[in-house]
């Protein structure tokens, strides 16, 4: 599983902050991946594939 595979995940226009979630409604220095996983010691449970991103990792 990988923020840059999913519907949630974007980048942001702030240098301080440039990674995002849209589900958890926030931004990180970081991949957000890596703050979820820090704060609740488990994977993300809002992932949601990006069709976009799967369709073209053939």
């Amino acid at each position: 599983m990988s923020c840059g595979k999913c519907v949630h995940y974007f980048m942001t226009y702030d240098t301080r902050f440039p990674y995002g979630c849209r589900a958890m409604n926030f931004k990180s220095r970081r991949v957000p991946e890596m703050e979820v996983i820090e704060a609740t010691y488990a994977r993300c449970v809002m992932f949601k594939p990006n069709p976009r991103k799967v369709k073209n990792e053939v």
